[in-house]
């Protein structure tokens, strides 16, 4: 932890962009992805909803449209598409980078459909892929996909479960009370025998979320900042199981504040943030440039400015 050698590394994240570009123009989000691996970007984020509905934005649409979309903060009407088709495109276009499924919400899908999908795009890109299974927060999502909203911890759990199973043999079985499979053949498997790279994450450290951390996880990715304690039981937790705290990936992030609802935000204050990170063991930053930038042909520039950057504050 008190390592200062190892560069931190930068996650683009690019969903909730549409301040830098339409909607539609995936073509320009895939571009971003080959721009920022040539910069010498670490990974790329993008996360997912299959549908929203008035619940999106039962708390408020957020001030300045560059800012994170939180539950309750956004308008129904924000483009999500498909956050795995658009990460196979941008596999097929990068040969590096790191292809992180954000906020994967594992319950609306049937977890032999949703582990064949992420195998597939593992292979395409080579083991590159990361996956942050979640249950999400929506209400609405869920009723509309008609999915019991209040089993999602336990449906994510079977997934997580029946993933293991899948992956690691060809025939496979699973049992569980939502779901059950007997010698199934899931061909191809991910690149590698257990499985993506799985990281958690949530507003707090919660014991199912604890649970999935020392059980499956190799990541870390809270949303917003550990609470007092959260970290010193994550790895106490690891290492009562048998497991190297150091191992775990720990996923951090920065957030611009806007001087306007208008304006876009200052990179240098927001990275003031990075020593402190540093100091709590993040080595890996998620960073939105939409917060910063309006005009995506400042991308690459503004990449290579965030690293110089990161590596400038942990000196």
């Amino acid at each position: 932890m008190g390592d200062h050698v190892a560069p931190l590394k930068l996650v683009l994240v690019l969903t909730e962009n549409w301040t830098m570009l339409p909607g539609t123009d995936l073509q320009g989000v895939v571009r971003m992805a080959r721009e920022a691996e040539e910069a010498g970007i670490d990974a790329v984020m993008l996360s997912e909803h299959v549908v929203l509905g008035p619940d999106a934005g039962a708390a408020g649409l957020m001030d300045n449209p560059r800012d994170w979309a939180y539950p309750g903060n956004q308008d129904p009407a924000t483009p999500w598409p498909s956050s795995l088709i658009l990460l196979g495109a941008m596999a097929a276009v990068t040969t590096r980078l790191r292809l992180v499924a954000g906020a994967v919400i594992a319950p609306l899908r049937h977890p032999l459909l949703l582990a064949k999908e992420l195998a597939t795009l593992d292979q395409l890109s080579q083991g590159r892929l990361v996956v942050i299974p979640t249950v999400s927060w929506s209400r609405d999502e869920y009723a509309a996909l008609g999915v019991p909203f209040g089993q999602r911890g336990a449906l994510l759990d079977e997934h997580l479960a029946a993933w293991e199973q899948v992956y690691a043999r060809s025939p496979a079985s699973f049992d569980g009370a939502h779901y059950r499979f007997r010698d199934v053949y899931l061909e191809p498997k991910a690149f590698r025998p257990d499985g993506p790279r799985l990281w958690f994450g949530g507003q707090r450290l919660h014991p199912a979320l604890l649970r999935r951390l020392v059980r499956y996880g190799h990541g870390f990715n809270p949303l917003g900042r550990p609470q007092a304690g959260e970290l010193q039981a994550l790895r106490a937790a690891l290492a009562a199981a048998g497991r190297d705290p150091g191992e775990m990936e720990m996923v951090g992030g920065i957030r611009g504040t806007f001087p306007s609802s208008h304006a876009t935000a200052d990179l240098r204050q927001a990275m003031e943030s990075l020593p402190g990170q540093r100091e709590q063991g993040f080595t890996t930053i998620c960073v939105k440039p939409s917060m910063f930038i309006d005009d995506p042909r400042e991308l690459p520039a503004f990449c290579r400015e965030a690293m110089r950057l990161a590596a400038s504050y942990v000196g």
